[in-house]
């Protein structure tokens, strides 16, 4: 592809974009991409948030922009049924019984869920199944840093490849 041509690639759907960005709940960052490690992922493969996919829709390299997000349109509001009361002798030995420790549990299923520890009673343990970021209303600082268009072979994936793998 001339370099012409990629100076023209816009965010659209199929497009490989690598992107930095922080992210602020709270006006506290809790994530960023640090330099060289940008996320990168398909536009329109739903690999990112919805609605921070749809912010992004036109951008070309070199631009940044500021995007709000409302719980809704993130990781959703907290669910009062997903938080569990566990009795206390459930739990091994090994594992701390301190409010905001974070599990990793299978089901009879051996699926993984993940959980924090809300708090800890006299008898239980309340987990709390919501992610950590539900409720909150998350401020993303983006910046377009690549674009390229994406291989047949990722978009028949459905995620970017490593670099080595499509140049």
């Amino acid at each position: 592809m001339s370099e012409e041509k990629k100076k023209r690639l816009a965010v659209e759907d199929d497009i490989v974009v690598t992107l930095s960005y922080t992210l602020k709940v709270d006006n506290k960052v809790v994530d960023s991409s640090d330099e060289g490690d940008d996320l990168q992922f398909i536009q329109g493969a739903g690999e990112i948030l919805p609605a921070l996919e749809e912010q992004l829709y036109g951008l070309m390299v070199g631009d940044a922009k500021q995007v709000t997000l409302q719980p809704v349109d993130g990781y959703g509001e907290v669910d009062p049924e997903a938080f569990a009361e566990i009795p206390k002798d459930e739990f091994p030995a090994e594992i701390p019984l301190k409010a905001g420790s974070e599990l990793e549990l299978k089901d009879e299923d051996n699926e993984v869920h993940y959980a924090r520890i809300d708090s800890v009673g006299k008898e239980n343990v309340t987990l709390n199944f919501n992610h950590p970021l539900a409720g909150k209303e998350l401020d993303f600082a983006v910046r377009v840093v690549a674009l390229r268009l994406a291989t047949a072979e990722e978009l028949d994936h459905g995620h970017v490849h490593a670099a080595s793998e499509h140049e």
